[in-house]
């Protein structure tokens, strides 16, 4: 079994991150930018899931990539600027979590840590996964939250707990929510998976192979499956006002609740309140930004108050209602 100490993970552990998705519910985004490419804090979401990884001690990490995955592999390169060593292998089909992960048996040789290409994670304790998993001798470990919010759970996957504590059911967004554990889109699989995933059935209701059935195959052949509180949130990128939220809630940890890329420029009568910069950003007007993303090499001089919306270097996008957005151009 694979040692424990950060160190030995490099050769031990594979990491993966799915990157493959269209995220046709930010359309608005989509046709320039991949999803895993919007920037959280002024660098690409995909950057903060490979620097987990790399703190973790994995250093090679396997990225799945499908819709602009030239744009991907073009910013990230070799991974050599994260301290780690990048690959990438093409999804030519959109078919499932499950399906996606089945597309890169071949490319994987050991235990690999898995996270979703389109979500935030707040780390709480990544380093419980592989507790659970070599010290409990577990098949899989799957990253959990427990949420009060029942509507979380629907969207994402609840899973419940046998009397020794290991994972007996998972249920893909459950309509009838029984618990409090949420599966968060993090897991850590021997490469018991695969052999599950081969025999995984495409789903009724969305015509996809579903991990969480993959999991559940592994769980009814007998296999060990392990939960882990592992992070204190899980922020999903699915629609504009998410991505703006996230970057909110980074800006607020700084001071003045102002997040400033590289080399801004600022007007000195400008009013920015709740605001992330990115980098080469130049607001040369008088402007009142309130609740706004503005993305890299944006050059602002109108309108002359903007709320609540994430600007663009050819757009304002509005981000009022929950999950719908409006969209206009600035001058």
């Amino acid at each position: 079994m694979a040692s424990s100490s950060n160190g030995a993970r490099d050769n031990a552990y594979l990491g993966v991150i799915l990157a493959a998705g269209r995220g046709s519910r930010m359309q608005v985004f989509s046709d320039e930018y991949p999803k895993p490419l919007l920037p959280v804090g002024n660098k690409p979401l995909l950057a903060h899931q490979i620097e987990l990884m790399r703190n973790l001690g994995i250093r090679e990490i396997i990225i799945l990539i499908g819709h602009k995955g030239y744009q991907i592999a073009r910013v990230l390169g070799d991974g050599s600027q994260y301290g780690v060593r990048l690959r990438y292998v093409e999804q030519t089909e959109v078919l499932g979590i499950a399906h996606a992960v089945g597309q890169l048996e071949r490319h994987v040789d050991r235990p690999f840590l898995l996270f979703l290409g389109d979500i935030f994670f707040v780390p709480r304790d990544l380093d419980a996964l592989f507790a659970a998993f070599e010290e409990q001798g577990a098949a899989g470990v799957l990253a959990t939250k427990e949420e009060s919010d029942p509507d979380a759970i629907r969207r994402n996957f609840s899973v419940t707990l046998a009397a020794d504590g290991s994972v007996n059911r998972v249920i893909e967004k459950p309509r009838h929510v029984s618990n409090n554990l949420k599966g968060v889109g993090l897991y850590l699989f021997d490469l018991y998976i695969f052999d599950a995933i081969r025999r995984t059935p495409r789903t009724a209701m969305r015509d996809e192979y579903e991990i969480t059935d993959s999991i559940q195959v592994m769980i009814n052949d007998g296999h060990i499956i392990r939960t882990a509180n592992a992070v204190y949130d899980d922020l999903n990128v699915t629609y504009p006002r998410d991505l703006l939220r996230i970057n909110l809630e980074l800006a607020c940890r700084e001071a003045g609740n102002i997040l400033l890329g590289k080399d801004c420029e600022v007007h000195p009568e400008a009013e920015l309140i709740n605001v992330v910069l990115g980098h080469h950003t130049r607001i040369r007007q008088p402007l009142e930004l309130r609740n706004v993303l503005v993305f890299d090499e944006v050059d602002l001089s109108g309108p002359d108050i903007v709320e609540n919306a994430i600007i663009t270097s050819h757009k304002i996008v509005n981000c009022d209602a929950e999950d719908s957005w409006t969209e206009r151009a600035h001058g």
